[in-house]
């Protein structure tokens, strides 16, 4: 109790808004967990998730979320950029779940550590969600405070980001078992399309934007 009294307030408040935010089930963590499950370059998968989140925070908190919430032109061109990818991505795992060769827990999907991050990156950067969670809400929340604290919320907002993707990463271990099964892989794959293409139908027709 001594140690928590001890943490700025605007830290812990960055802890649990970026928590918020950042556990709402979406292309990225999906993306995430099926790597884990298939132990496929996941803990640089994590990291990167991680590290872009970061990012995108520092650069919100430091004011570019205000100038990407008022603009008339980015936020239209993000969502149809990130909608055609999802469609993409939507596409190969629909491709993956009908067929049996893929559905081994040894087969890699991806070709190379570099593919793996490219495609990390994709779904990171072309997802809208990525940067009305990341810069334009914790960034207008945290650039409210002073700029000591401005940069505790930031640390914590951070933190949980680091701590999520990584706890998801390694609790995907424990569902290998379940995934030995072709069945299951089917069902993962299925899942992650459909989840794929409603977030491209959602961005495409302009009922998943800032509000």
């Amino acid at each position: 109790m001594v140690m928590l009294l001890s943490i700025p307030a605007p830290f812990l408040t960055g802890l649990a808004t970026s928590a918020g935010l950042i556990m709402a089930i979406g292309a990225q963590n999906a993306f995430v967990l099926s790597q884990g499950v298939r132990r496929e370059y996941h803990w640089p998968i994590a990291g990167l998730c991680s590290l872009i989140d970061t990012v995108l925070i520092a650069a919100g908190i430091s004011g570019m979320g205000v100038l990407i919430s008022q603009s008339t032109l980015m936020l239209p061109l993000i969502n149809w950029a990130g909608g055609a990818f999802l469609l993409w991505y939507g596409a190969l795992a629909l491709r993956s779940a009908l067929r049996s060769e893929t559905l081994k827990v040894s087969t890699r999907q991806f070709s190379s550590l570099g593919a793996a991050l490219l495609t990390t990156l994709a779904l990171s950067l072309l997802n809208p969600h990525v940067y009305l969670d990341t810069v334009v809400l914790l960034g207008s929340i945290g650039g409210r405070y002073a700029e000591q604290d401005r940069v505790w919320f930031g640390a914590g907002a951070a933190l949980f980001s680091f701590i999520w993707f990584f706890s998801l990463s390694l609790g995907a271990r424990w569902l290998a078992p379940l995934f030995r099964r072709p069945i299951s892989w089917r069902i993962l794959d299925g899942l992650v399309c459909i989840m794929m293409w409603t977030l491209a139908a959602l961005l495409l027709s302009g009922n998943l934007s800032a509000q």
